[in-house]
């Protein structure tokens, strides 16, 4: 079961203009809204309990993963939704697979399953989470692949795995479309990329044209070494968009969000910025690359205008 990405918008920042709290919600909504009217067929949102570094300040709103995708659900009827992607170790993975599966009957089969083996050590020392060993995240990542595998597919499954293990575990209800699809991020060639080729339904990655044709070429080996067809996993790449109605004004945009500190010169090299024919153009030289979709935040989510621009632009062009 392929995952199903042409175009995600990824929500990483909660800190909007004029947006206090009792009315963050509703903002949430009119965004997941307008960019499942606009083209886009994923929403995603970060699986952290902080804001990063690269996006924003740390004392910045951040909502759990989970709970406001579950949230949206309720909101929209076709995106598709997911973390993207959850930390390995921040859940047992057996409850992780049962809160995917609940966001799946919630959303009408509408869940997919975004993990890795996580990074964002700071955030584990302040929150009391274990930081194992990257060696040791990558296993338990292994563990966690075959047992929410295994749940989404059996109402009644065990697994032995080095560092978690399931006995007779219930998943009832069963995912909606019988299975759903399981995403893992990175663009790591040794490890990472070989778990997708044996486990995944999707990929996503990093870097400008050059690098994600590397990276495909990467899958592609990984997955003929394990007897697999690579047209079986979605590949996408991460980034950002800075839309305008015409080039100059998507320009302009960049130059005040750079000022504004809403976009960063670390995330500007992964940034697509144009009007709706540059996007369009840009878009279409991942596509040529491989890919199957693209997923990206967009700086000024807040604004509906920026949404509508890059889905109407990007959306057809890997529909």
């Amino acid at each position: 079961m392929r995952a199903p990405i042409t175009l995600d918008l990824h929500l990483p920042n909660f800190n909007y203009p004029d947006t206090p709290p009792d009315r963050l919600f509703k903002k949430l909504a009119e965004i997941a809204q307008t960019a499942e009217s606009s083209g886009f067929s994923s929403i995603t949102v970060m699986d952290h309990v902080h804001q990063i570094r690269g996006v924003g300040p740390r004392e910045n709103y951040m909502l759990e993963g989970n709970t406001i995708l579950g949230a949206l659900a309720a909101v929209t009827e076709k995106a598709s939704l997911g973390l993207l992607v959850g930390g390995v170790i921040y859940r047992n993975p057996a409850l992780l697979a049962k809160l995917t599966t609940t966001l799946d009957v919630i959303s009408g089969g509408r869940a997919v399953l975004g993990i890795g083996a996580a990074w964002n050590d700071e955030e584990s020392h302040a929150y009391g989470f274990d930081f194992p060993p990257l060696k040791q995240r990558f296993e338990e990542l292994e563990d966690a692949l075959n047992i929410a595998r295994l749940m989404f597919t059996q109402s009644e499954s065990s697994y032995e795995g080095k560092h978690h293990s399931i006995n007779g575990a219930l998943n009832n209800p069963q995912p909606l479309r019988g299975d759903i699809p399981i995403l893992i991020g990175g663009s790591g060639e040794r490890k990472t990329l070989r778990m997708v080729a044996q486990y995944a339904d999707g990929s996503n990655v990093f870097g400008d044209v050059e690098r994600v044709k590397h990276l495909i070429s990467v899958i592609e080996r990984h997955c003929e070494d394990v007897g697999r067809d690579p047209a079986e996993i979605t590949k996408t790449r991460n980034g950002s968009f800075v839309a305008g109605r015409t080039q100059e004004e998507a320009e302009r945009k960049r130059d005040r969000l750079l000022e504004s500190g809403q976009l960063t010169e670390e995330r500007l090299p992964n940034t697509l910025i144009g009007g709706p024919d540059e996007l369009a153009r840009q878009a279409q030289e991942f596509k040529d690359a491989g890919l199957d979709g693209l997923t990206g935040s967009i700086p000024d989510v807040y604004d509906l205008e920026a949404i509508e621009i890059v889905g109407q632009a990007i959306g057809p062009v890997f529909a």
